[in-house]
């Protein structure tokens, strides 16, 4: 019956009969030819999601500042040794970047500092970020044993570009000190601000995770100046509304897993990187 119906659909004979044997017709040859081809495709597409299931495959696009360059690459290793088939798409951007990529739908997740508080985006703090005062060897400050505060607004700065969140941090330090600080040349990445400081130009903020062949080499030293390190977190985010593929939801387990932590929240203020 089901023959039947599939030769009035196709509008011809499929089979034919001759004695007591059926035999398939020219027509019923080539239409058994793209069924089998049908079939493997069919075989092959459930394989593949199979394996997206099961985390086999699968693509995460993801945002990041740059000076997640330093901590991320042996965390994505990670996460390739256990799933070996997936694929990390990573785009460099500073932190108002990354926020504008993961509302835009163009990335999944995000890493950044403390993001804006709003409610259109999920944060999960999962490593430590403290952010230091550098300078050269040479400053006049490199080997005092404690700085004050009031020392610092002498000082020139070297900052990022509006929009980064050591840019905001820096700011928000000394609001919170009642102080100003002289701003001096501005720079776009942590390479060129460690290039800057090295030079002279000023001290400057960055993470303590983006210095250490610097403070080897003994090209920066870390200043102990009252109110530093500042101590922040880094965030792994994503949007609200946004239902994670597979392979994305395994790097936010992963990051909590490595962090200890459990718990999604909503984003905190006050500014950070």
């Amino acid at each position: 019956m089901q023959m039947k119906q599939l030769e009035r659909l196709l509008g011809l004979p499929l089979i034919e009969q001759i004695g007591k044997q059926l035999f398939l017709t020219e027509a019923g040859i080539e239409l058994r030819a793209h069924a089998e081809g049908f079939v493997a495709q069919m075989y092959e597409l459930t394989q593949a999601i199979d394996e997206f299931r099961g985390l086999g495959r699968g693509i995460v696009n993801l945002a990041v500042i740059s000076t997640a360059n330093y901590f991320l690459p042996p965390l994505i290793g990670k996460l390739l040794e256990r799933h070996p088939g997936m694929r990390i798409n990573v785009r460099v951007l500073n932190r108002e970047g990354v926020l504008a990529a993961i509302m835009d739908n163009r990335a999944e997740l995000g890493i950044t500092g403390p993001p804006p508080d709003t409610s259109n985006v999920v944060a999960v703090p999962f490593l430590d970020n403290p952010l230091v005062l550098i300078a050269p060897p040479t400053h006049r400050l490199a080997h005092c044993v404690a700085i004050p505060a009031l020392e610092l607004a002498r000082e020139i700065f070297v900052v990022r570009e509006l929009g980064s969140g050591l840019r905001e941090a820096i700011e928000w330090h000394f609001a919170a000190l009642g102080m100003k600080y002289l701003k001096g040349s501005e720079f776009n990445t942590n390479e060129a601000i460690k290039q800057a400081v090295q030079a002279g130009l000023g001290l400057s903020l960055v993470s303590r995770q983006t210095i250490d062949v610097e403070l080897e080499t003994q090209r920066l030293v870390v200043l102990p100046a009252e109110g530093f390190p500042i101590m922040r977190q880094w965030y792994v985010v994503q949007r609200r509304d946004k239902r994670l593929s597979a392979a994305a939801a395994a790097c936010v387990e992963l990051l909590i897993c490595l962090s200890g932590r459990t718990k999604s929240r909503s984003p905190p203020s006050p500014h950070g990187v």
